[in-house]
């Protein structure tokens, strides 16, 4: 018993206080403490003072509710970035962001307080906003700080801070001294529930279900319809004239009408049949502000006899409409014209004693519809280009509530929302409704209220993309900047190509205002608002916006404030972001513009991506990044968006607070982000059994580096063991993909080769050949030191490896290193230790990636063996390979080091001729064969290899002559290769 008691002691077990729990939820928070105690994010800048910088600038995340996982996955991505750099030797100073002003932060301080005017003033509003959002910072930022992500949390930047109020003033002057800014009425999308303008990026697009109607609009005078088509005009049985009322003219539609068939167009003109061109809508709410009917100069267009009336639509859509209308698909065309003859033409308002011309325009398709397209310049884009070329009446009937101006005939007072139906009766009632259904289609809606949007002209004020050439030099600026993915380019080329202008105005009370002075007839901005500049940013940044809304203009303009009025509306929240820029890398002196990367969801490339390059080429004539990055969206397993009601939501605070947010930035790692991100408990246990398999292999690593001291025991290169040489190389080979995947944000591709290396060349083969060597040879040998050298290489590099990733659990192991130089890992850069493998070593990469694969083979064949039960472990086994004359070479180099690789008690080599029947081949050879045969030698009981010599020395009973050498040899046994 005494005797087996000195062996286990002369054994050399792995030993470390690294423990082997995580118990991530309780620690993290423990490690962030120590972060903030230690000041962690100013040492590490400090530590790279004057290094080069690379610089990321933070998109702000909007200042209401919890972050979600979207948020967690977007600030995880630009954790790695900066980490990564850091490791890189670059100086990477992160400053967070949020969005604080904006119609959310209204609502809900509404919630609580009431409305504006209704029972608080706005002052008092905009004070309680201001409260709320810093509320909302905080809580957002406690939990960007638990998921492990360094940044100078104690000075953010918020957008309701007075230095950016006025910066973001600051900025909107200086666009507009380059000729960018203009008032102008124009359609823009309207929310009837924000009571506001949107900007394109605050629109989504959703099915929406609308009415579908086709209208007859009679002509005024169709013998000159008849005239175009070909028919000189002649006398006929009724004329209709400029001068009939809207109401005579459908009454006597079905007094003109003929019967019968074999009509001709010469018949009809002679029998005074009434034209009518027939237009198609969505929406009926609009016809009000119809002030024209639009046709394509180039498209053929036809008279159809349809009772009661002849109609002009287009030819290609004649099929179509026949159908539509349930008339004979034979119906005979009577004429054609091309649509260019038919422009100036005018027809009578269905409804309205109004009469309204035909016109020609591009935009006019043949998608759906007639061909004939109701032109309302009031509620749409190009119907607004067109009234303004073609002078058409601008006005709105729609108030800001949605609601018809009390001026308007039939509808005044009525909500556009309800006036549809109503519409539709009276159309029937004049008998000018031909078709009336019902379609689903993808329509604007608001991204906040979920709500159908309206196209509203209103006056506002629009950064213009024509005026000072904003728009070409836009699209010259996206063509410097490298994006990421590359489809990324085209996609804000396409938006910006065909965007119309941004409306930057908004008519809210929690904002920042315009801040201009303009002339109450005329609206032109005041002469000398470049000189009263200086002196309103300069009371905005000591009082914030609120000091524009305290400013006396007589104090400014003096007797010339009677003729001129303050801008009352607020600038976007784009606009806001959209200008970090300017006031956040260019007034801080730890970064720089432009900035060397903007990392964001995909659809901010309608958004801030957007925003951000038009306001910096409008102000510095160059884009604000140098790199666009791009991730996907969170989905469940199935690919479906979350959403409380299906109750598929993944709360990043509930995966930090059970599973570590080391497992969530795993799972981040994991995922090609890309693409759609696939998130869901199940995929979380997944990323829990691999975190486990990174953290035991640490665990394993510093265990056995227990009393080594580098500065006494590390062996230089030529002195290690041809294995553990290998397994240096082996991490240098992985260190310099990791590296390039980091720079390249190939994240996914990172994680998938630290787990190759744990499961395969370190736990599937190098961690279980060096056991034995580990644990029996003598404590200062070469073949021990060797092993542990190796061990030293490879966790001082995986530590690195997984520190912009897994920083807790990095941090923690970092503590349990020998030599540690630095507090944290998270100050370190990349690991210069590793070398590859050199041309002396006894083998070939080659070599050692074929001896892996006879290794994997016949490791099958020990565990069919030790299932029939021939042998137990292993080392119970002993092994004759039969193999062709090279591999007989390469083999025959380990000697009798050869057992120690398959981890039995015998390896032999035999030329392939010598092969037994009983021989087995080799998974995935051809010419390798192989025994398995059960050692009859007896057992050591110290390093459990059976040998002959076991017992041979009689002063160490029980054991072989190689653990005699190690206990009684400071030098130990002799190992070269294994």
């Amino acid at each position: 018993m005494s005797q087996e008691i000195s062996y286990k002691e002369s054994l050399h077990l792995p030993q470390t206080d690294f423990p082997m729990k995580a118990n991530l939820a309780d620690a993290e928070p423990k490690r962030i403490a120590a972060w903030t105690e230690a000041a962690l994010y100013e040492k590490i800048r400090k530590a790279r003072h004057g290094a080069p910088k690379f610089i990321l600038n933070d998109g702000p995340p909007y200042a209401n509710g919890n972050i979600h996982i979207g948020h967690a996955v977007n600030k995880i991505l630009k954790d790695f970035v900066n980490k990564a750099n850091t490791l890189s030797g670059f100086d990477t100073p992160y400053v967070p962001g949020w969005d604080c002003h904006g119609l959310p932060v209204e609502l809900n301080v509404e919630k609580k307080i009431g409305k504006v005017g209704a029972k608080v003033s706005q002052s008092v509003f905009r004070q309680a906003c201001r409260a709320y959002a810093a509320e909302q910072v905080d809580g957002q930022r406690s939990s960007f700080i638990r998921l492990g992500v360094l940044g100078d949390w104690e000075n953010p930047y918020r957008t309701m801070d007075f230095e950016f109020e006025a910066n973001i003033m600051k900025s909107l002057w200086q666009i507009a001294e380059k000729g960018h800014l203009q008032k102008g009425y124009k359609p823009v999308h309207w929310c009837l529930d924000c009571g506001s303008a949107l900007a394109e990026a605050e629109v989504e697009y959703q099915d929406k279900k609308s009415s579908s109607i086709d209208v007859a609009f009679l002509a005024v005078e169709p013998e000159a319809v008849w005239a175009v088509f070909g028919l000189p005009p002649k006398p006929s049985g009724l004329r209709v004239g400029a001068e009939h009322r809207a109401n005579e003219v459908y009454e006597h539609v079905h007094e003109a009408c003929v019967d019968g068939e074999g009509n001709t167009a010469e018949s009809l003109r002679e029998k005074g049949r009434p034209i009518a061109f027939v237009i198609w809508t969505t929406t009926p709410w609009t016809l009000p502000a119809n002030e024209g009917i639009a046709i394509h100069p180039e498209y053929e267009y036809v008279i159809l006899d349809l009772e009661p009336y002849a109609i002009v639509v287009a030819k290609e859509l004649v099929a179509s409409l026949l159908e539509r209308y349930q008339k004979p698909l034979n119906t005979k065309i009577l004429a054609v014209q091309k649509g260019a003859a038919l422009e100036n033409i005018r027809c009578h308002h269905p409804f309205y004693e109004r009469v309204v011309p035909v016109l020609c325009a591009d935009h006019v398709t043949l998608e759906a519809g007639t061909g004939c397209v109701h032109t309302a310049p009031a509620h749409g884009q190009d119907d607004f280009r067109l009234g303004v070329k073609a002078k058409l009446p601008l006005d709105n009937p729609v108030q800001a509530d949605g609601c018809y101006s009390l001026s308007t005939p039939v509808f005044g007072g009525q909500h556009v929302r309800k006036v549809n139906e109503p519409i539709l009766d009276l159309l029937r009632e004049k008998g000018a409704l031909w078709a009336a259904t019902e379609i689903v289609h993808s329509y604007p809606h608001c991204w906040r209220h979920k709500t159908a949007l309206i196209f509203r002209a209103t006056p506002q004020w629009f950064i213009s993309m024509e005026k000072a050439g904003l728009r070409a030099q836009a699209m010259k600026a996206i063509d410097s900047v490298q994006w990421l993915p590359e489809w990324g380019a085209a996609r804000i080329k396409g938006m910006v190509e065909t965007r119309p202008d941004w409306c930057v105005s908004r008519q809210r009370t929690w904002g920042v205002p315009i801040p201009l002075f303009i002339h109450k007839e005329t609206g032109d901005i005041h002469p000398r608002m470049a000189e009263f500049m200086p002196k309103i940013v300069a009371a905005v940044s000591e009082k914030g916006a609120e000091a524009w809304y305290e400013l006396l203009l007589s104090d400014y303009l003096g007797l010339e404030a009677a003729h001129y009025e303050m801008v009352n509306d607020t600038l976007d929240v784009w606009f806001d972001s959209g200008v970090v820029h300017a006031a956040v890398l260019e007034t801080r002196p730890e970064l720089r513009s432009p900035a060397d990367l903007y990392l964001e969801g995909s659809d901010q490339h309608r958004g801030w991506f957007q925003s951000s390059l038009l306001t910096s080429v409008a102000m510095r004539g160059r884009a604000p990044y140098k790199t666009v990055l791009t991730h996907g969206f969170v989905v469940d397993a199935n690919g479906h968006k979350m959403s409380k009601s299906l109750g598929n939501v993944v709360d990043p605070q509930k995966i930090m607070n059970t599973l570590g947010a080391d497992v969530l930035r795993l799972w981040v790692s994991a995922t090609d982000y890309r693409m759609e991100m696939c998130v869901s408990e199940e995929i979380l246990k997944r990323t829990s059994d691999a975190y486990r398999r990174i953290r035991n292999t640490a665990r394993f690593l510093l265990a056995n580096l227990e009393g080594f001291d580098p500065k006494e025991h590390l062996l230089p290169e030529k002195d290690l063991l041809a294995l553990d040489a290998w397994i240096v190389g082996q991490a240098h080979e992985c260190q310099t993909i990791i590296q390039e995947a980091y720079a390249s944000y190939n994240f996914h591709s990172i994680y998938q080769k630290i787990q190759q290396f744990c499961i395969v060349e370190l736990g599937g083969f190098y961690l279980d050949v060096i056991k034995d060597r580990q644990y029996t040879a003598a404590l200062n040998s070469r073949a021990r030191r060797s092993a542990q050298t190796a061990l030293y290489h490879v966790i001082e590099a995986l530590v690195r490896w997984i520190a912009p990733i897994l920083s807790f659990t990095a941090d923690e192991i970092w503590e349990y290193m020998p030599n540690r130089t630095l507090p944290s890992v998270l100050l370190a850069e990349w690991y210069t230790g590793l070398f590859p493998l050199s041309d002396k070593n006894l083998f070939t990469a080659a070599d050692w990636e074929q001896l892996l694969m006879i290794r994997q083979a016949v490791n099958k064949g020990l565990e069919q063996a030790r299932a029939a039960g021939q042998i137990g472990s292993g080392l119970e086994a002993e092994l004759d390979l039969y193999v062709e004359n090279s591999l007989v070479e390469m083999l025959g180099k380990l000697q009798n080091e050869l057992r120690f690789v398959f981890i039995t008690s015998a390896a032999r080599v035999h030329p392939l001729s010598e092969k037994p029947e009983q021989a087995v081949l080799g998974e995935g050879f051809e010419q390798l064969y192989f025994t398995v045969s059960a050692s009859q030698a007896p057992k050591c009981v110290r390093c459990w290899h059976r040998c002959a010599d076991v017992g041979v020395n009689l002063a160490y009973p029980g054991i072989c002559n190689r653990c005699v050498t190690n206990i009684s040899d400071a030098k130990g046994e002799a190992r070269l290769y294994a």
